[in-house]
């Protein structure tokens, strides 16, 4: 059966309401010990706690994310697959950074898109959708409730809906990546405007931090 696992999230709100004007942030640590990295997406403190959720992947089967992306740096996007702009952008820029990363790299990497419409992405419209990108990629639905659910246990609030019209509607969601480490937790987050080039900076850094920061 679904499930959500809700665990402890000491978000800080002020700096995730900064996010859609933050263009980079430096600073951290790279896990290596130097204390020297320096990242281009938003750090976050305390970082966020990747929630132990079993949702309904783009083949239709279960899919308990903590299992299936331990030992893995996560790059876990909230978003929908009828979005205009931000989530294919999104998606295009991080296909491209990781064709460019050395396969030893890439190869410890996961992309997780979480639907925030699950009534129109179905498993079937999100493998048609990420194949575009990258076959590679993982989507994720679930019913409403499990889907808000996931959501709120990520810290963010559920996506709402803008009425455009004709029956069709826009879905307002949170617009940054959340990229988690092999530790389980994000320390960085990536807003609308990262391109190839912070992805191509960080992921390297992301990669080598095995080890949350006490």
């Amino acid at each position: 059966m679904p499930r959500i696992h809700r665990r402890p999230l000491a978000l800080v709100l002020a700096i995730l309401a900064l996010l859609p004007a933050v263009a980079a942030c430096t600073g951290g640590d790279d896990g290596s010990g130097t204390g020297d990295a320096q990242y281009m997406g938003a750090i976050v403190t305390p970082p966020i706690e990747k929630p132990d959720a079993i949702l309904m992947d783009e083949n239709g089967q279960p899919f308990d994310l903590r299992k299936e992306t331990e030992g893995y740096v996560t790059l876990l996007y909230v978003g929908y697959t009828h979005c205009p702009d931000i989530c294919p952008t999104h998606l295009y820029e991080i296909s491209e950074a990781l064709k460019k990363l050395d396969p030893n790299i890439r190869k410890q990497i996961k992309v997780v898109f979480a639907t925030a419409d699950p009534e129109r992405d179905t498993p079937e419209q999100l493998r048609q959708y990420l194949d575009t990108f990258d076959p590679e990629f993982i989507g994720l639905t679930g019913t409403r409730d499990l889907m808000d659910q996931f959501q709120v246990a990520l810290g963010l609030q559920p996506a709402t809906r803008t009425d455009l019209g004709g029956g069709n509607y826009a879905v307002n969601h949170a617009a940054y990546v959340m990229a988690f480490t092999k530790d389980n937790y994000a320390y960085t987050v990536y807003p609308s405007g990262m391109g190839q080039k912070e992805w191509l900076n960080d992921l390297p850094l992301l990669v080598k931090k095995g080890f949350r920061s006490e």
